[in-house]
Formats: C-alpha cells, sequence, structure tokens
C-alpha cells in the first residue's frame, strides 16, 4: 500500500458541480497504479467518466445487492467513542463532500469521488449475520455504533430497511446502540427508538454541520436540510430518546462563525448534549474538498486551507489519534473553548448518556427451534 496518496493529474478534467451531488469528478483512488501504468503506453490516467463523458451528463444511482462475510467492525482507537459498529451500506448517496469515508470505496476498486455517492452496496443479509455474531457463547456486549462509515438513513434506506432490520436484532435482545445521522428518515423508527430509550438502550446523534441551506445544498446535497434536521432532534427528544448533536465537520471561515448559532438551535430542539470536530482530509478526501473549494468559495480557498494547515502542524492531515479530530494550535484551541462555553451556555452536556449493557440477552437470538432444542 502506497504510504501517501499520489496527487491527481495536473492535466485532469475538472468538472463542474452538479445538482445533487457533492463532487462529478471521478478521483482516482490511492490503488491505481495499473491506471499510471497505462498512461505510459499511452492510455488516459483518468477514469472514464460515467454517461456519455458530457460535462453535464446525469449519473444515476445504483445500488448493488451484497452478501456481506461479516457485519461487525471493530476498532480500538482512542478517539472513538466506541469500539465496534455495524454500517448496512456501503458508499453514501448523501454526497458530503467532506466525508471522512470516501477513501473506504477504494477498497471496491471505486473512486472515492462520484463513485461514493453513486455506487452503493446494500449487505442484504446484515441483520442476519448480526444476530449470528451477537449469538456466539464468547460475545461480550458493548454499545455498538450504527452508521460510522455509511449515514443508516440515507434515501436508499426506504427501499431496502436494512438499517430497520439491524435495529430490530439490537431491540431484541436488549443490545445497546448508538445511532448517527444526518437524515429525518430516522424519524420512521421512532417506535423502536422509543423503546430502546425505555431500556437505556439508545443514543441518538444528528450531524449539523450548518444553519445555511444554501451552503448546506452544496456541502451536504442529498442530506435533510438544516431545519428538518432541528425537527428531528425535537422529535427525538420528545418521544424520549438521548439525543445529541454532533456539529461535524468544523471548517475555518466556513460553517466555524456558526458555533455559538448551532449550539443555541440544538439546546432550543432538546438535544441533551453537542459534540464537534474539526475538518480532516485523509486520503483522496483532500483533492476532492480542494476542488469544492475552487467551484463554491474560490475566494476564501486559500484561507481556508491555510488555516486548517495550521491546526494540522502545517500539515494538509495528521492522523495522530490526540489530533486528528479536534486539530493543535491556538485556532484549534479558540474552537474547543468556544464549544464549551456555548454548550455551558445553555446547559447542554459534552458526553452522550451511559447505556445499560446488563440487559443484553443472548438467548433472544436464538430461533424458536434452538430455543426448544436447549429447554429439553
Amino acid at each position: 500500500m502506497p504510504s501517501e496518496f499520489d496527487p491527481i493529474p495536473d492535466d485532469r478534467v475538472s468538472r463542474a458541480p452538479q445538482k445533487g451531488r457533492g463532487t462529478m469528478t471521478q478521483v482516482p483512488h490511492r490503488f491505481h497504479a495499473w491506471e499510471r501504468e497505462a498512461a505510459l503506453e499511452g492510455e488516459a490516467d483518468w477514469p472514464a467518466f460515467p454517461d456519455d463523458g458530457s460535462p453535464g451528463a446525469k449519473v444515476a444511482t445504483t445500488v448493488t445487492l451484497e452478501q456481506a462475510r461479516s457485519i461487525l467492525s471493530r476498532n480500538t482507537s482512542p478517539d472513538i467513542p466506541f469500539d465496534q459498529s455495524v454500517n448496512p451500506y456501503r458508499g453514501c448517496e448523501h454526497g458530503c463532500i467532506y466525508c471522512y469515508a470516501r477513501p473506504t470505496h477504494s477498497y471496491l476498486n471505486l473512486s472515492p469521488g462520484l463513485d461514493f455517492e453513486t455506487r452503493l452496496v446494500a449487505k442484504t443479509n446484515a441483520a442476519a449475520l448480526l444476530r449470528q455474531e451477537l449469538a456466539k457463547p464468547g460475545y461480550q456486549p458493548s454499545p455498538i455504533n450504527v452508521g460510522s462509515a455509511t449515514d443508516p438513513y440515507q434515501p436508499i434506506e426506504r427501499e431496502h430497511r436494512l438499517t430497520r432490520a439491524v435495529l430490530e436484532v439490537l431491540l431484541g435482545c436488549r443490545h445497546p446502540f448508538t445511532v448517527i445521522t444526518k437524515s429525518s428518515g430516522i424519524e420512521r423508527d421512532l417506535d423502536l427508538l422509543a423503546e430502546a430509550a425505555r431500556q437505556s438502550l439508545v443514543y441518538a446523534t444528528i450531524s449539523i454541520t450548518t444553519l445555511d441551506e444554501a451552503l448546506c445544498r452544496k456541502l451536504e446535497p442529498r442530506a435533510a436540510a438544516p431545519f428538518r434536521r432541528l425537527q428531528t432532534v425535537r422529535k427525538l427528544a420528545q418521544a424520549g430518546v438521548p439525543v445529541g448533536v454532533n456539529i461535524a465537520p468544523i471548517i475555518p471561515f466556513l460553517n466555524e462563525p456558526e458555533i455559538e448559532r448551532i449550539v443555541e438551535a440544538a439546546a432550543q430542539a432538546g438535544a441533551q448534549s453537542v459534540h464537534y470536530t474539526v475538518l480532516r482530509l485523509p486520503w483522496e478526501v483532500k483533492p476532492l474538498f480542494e476542488e469544492w473549494l475552487s467551484h463554491h468559495v474560490p475566494e476564501r480557498a486559500a484561507r481556508i486551507m491555510a488555516r486548517l494547515r495550521e491546526m494540522r502542524g502545517g500539515k494538509d492531515y495528521d492522523a495522530d489519534f490526540s489530533l486528528r479530530m479536534k486539530g493543535e494550535g491556538i485556532w484549534a484551541q479558540l474552537i474547543a473553548q468556544r464549544m464549551r462555553k456555548a454548550a455551558a451556555r445553555h446547559g447542554l452536556g459534552r458526553r452522550a448518556a451511559m447505556l445499560d449493557m446488563s440487559r443484553f440477552d443472548r438467548s433472544a437470538l436464538h430461533a424458536p427451534d434452538e430455543t426448544q432444542g436447549e429447554l429439553f
């Protein structure tokens, strides 16, 4: 695996933005050595553009159905507040240009650019696999996050309902879980979430990046509008579901001036806590984000990138666990101070509610015939 991402060739064709898409660029991923080799033989060093190749070509979303081999992902990162997660989908149609999960499409030999938001994978056996893994005799319960690398309530969930099936498994065996989304589609599952909340099994987080609807349409083209996300926070809170707001990512000179207003709006909607991360640009996210800046805010592009580097020790990105989420230096400290003061002003906590791990019932995961066999 290369130690750092090869820059996009300078002679690439920059695709103009298209309504409903975060990027129209098929950025080569870091495993694309074969493309660079082909270029030496006179072939193009840029992936073919979908459809007819014209700048205005509409690109439809396609979904591939997959029988996954495993569903629980585990991590030991000290800066992540959970050690296992479930992602029912690969890729995300919301098209958020800053998404740190874009590079995961490289493992499918797909582009972290346009492919990430248009060529999606649905893990159709997600719920069955989860049931099997939780039923293993050696399994020890720990809160499972739903949606760490894909939004579990992106538009295709309306048809495939994989997230709901996963929540049904978790609630059925009384397993604690957290869920994070920027979609109002989570309201569909209020029946499950409210019941889980009554048993102290769930904590929901709604990501709100900006209150500016015009900016939201450019940053997160197919996600719910800011006012709808605030309505969702309110509905979750009214249903008794503990809910927090994640202001992520904070981007200097873009949504950073809104910190205090977002915190205030979150408190008024009924959020219990607020959290944040600073924009990070791993692997292919950096060239995609820089291209987005050049299209949408060219007059601020240089300032934004310069400030980000100031918060990363002069680098575009620092993967150090102690720095990657919050940054370092005076500007990172200032953002942290503003978040603390704003949260305190509105009586919001900085930590999620504690979940009850003692209720986990492994026996509820067995099929009826398996349970019968154990009784006799």
